[in-house]
């Protein structure tokens, strides 16, 4: 399908259709300069130079998955105090205060999974969405400043959709999978769409709740299991390191907490979830 959404019945602050388009979050961002409201959206049915965390690209071929970024102003955005700092200061932060926000779109995507289509759902943190174990979904948040003003957020989120939007396993860090295959059947990819705008909007008003950190955790991948995490400061394709931690579930800020095998307790803010076997 290659005709644009029908969201009329979504109490959207606007919205912007492409057929192709480099990165649906530039688009948005460019948009927030020019005065985007809250709840603005642009959605594309092919993204040619989409983004990932940790300076990744996204895969997203036409006609095949979901791309679409949601501006969000006001209370919808984590208040960050004005400072003189650096702009990669300025950008740590930033994830940091942006972690709810994150959740709020991998919560938002494994719930319509799991309501639409049936599907068993998790979130692998801080910002992807797992299928029988492998990558389906994927949330990037990032700012729109002027200055040292937050004017909004933008949570970009890409959804493979069919098996033509999975990448080529030599492509690809950790292991992909589609809607489609998990499914055994075709899913109409604005139905999805329809579904995870539902619960971002849902849930938005509850981001500060402990019903939203509890429905965060309660799908949270790997809990009770050993894993490794990479630094966010690695960059791309940088090895996990040796040294095992077990999952315990999320702090009030959503950091993910941790066990060493010494016995102690770690709160990490950042960093890519593998996991690994005993």
């Amino acid at each position: 399908m290659t005709s644009g959404p029908d969201l009329s019945s979504l109490p959207l602050g606007g919205w912007r259709w492409f057929h192709s388009i480099p990165s649906t979050n530039t688009e948005a961002l460019l948009w927030v300069e020019q005065d985007a409201p809250d709840l603005a959206l642009v959605v594309a049915d092919e993204q040619t130079a989409g983004r990932g965390r940790m300076g990744r690209s996204w895969f997203t071929p036409p006609g095949a998955a979901l791309a679409f970024s949601l501006v969000l102003r006001g209370d919808g955005v984590p208040r960050l105090p004005k400072s003189p700092e650096t702009s990669e200061a300025r950008m740590e932060r930033s994830t940091t205060a942006f972690t709810r926000l994150t959740g709020l779109g991998a919560l938002a995507v494994c719930q319509a999974l799991q309501e639409l289509c049936g599907l068993p759902a998790q979130i692998k943190w801080p910002n992807d969405v797992l299928l029988d174990g492998r990558k389906t979904a994927g949330i990037l948040v990032e700012a729109a400043w002027q200055g040292d003003a937050l004017l909004a957020a933008v949570v970009g989120i890409g959804v493979n959709v069919t098996a033509a939007s999975v990448p080529p396993d030599d492509q690809v860090i950790f292991p992909a999978a589609c809607v489609e295959s998990a499914l055994g059947r075709p899913q109409d990819r604005w139905e999805l769409l329809d579904a995870i705008l539902r619960k971002i909007l849902y849930w938005r008003p509850h981001l500060a709740s402990s019903a939203f950190l509890h429905a965060w955790e309660e799908n949270l991948a790997f809990r009770g299991l050993w894993v490794s995490v990479v630094p966010a400061s690695a960059g791309p394709g940088a090895e996990p390191p040796s040294r095992r931690l077990l999952v315990l579930g999320l702090e009030e800020d959503g950091a993910l907490l941790v066990q060493a095998e010494t016995g102690e307790t770690q709160v990490l803010h950042t960093g890519e979830v593998r996991f690994t076997t005993p």
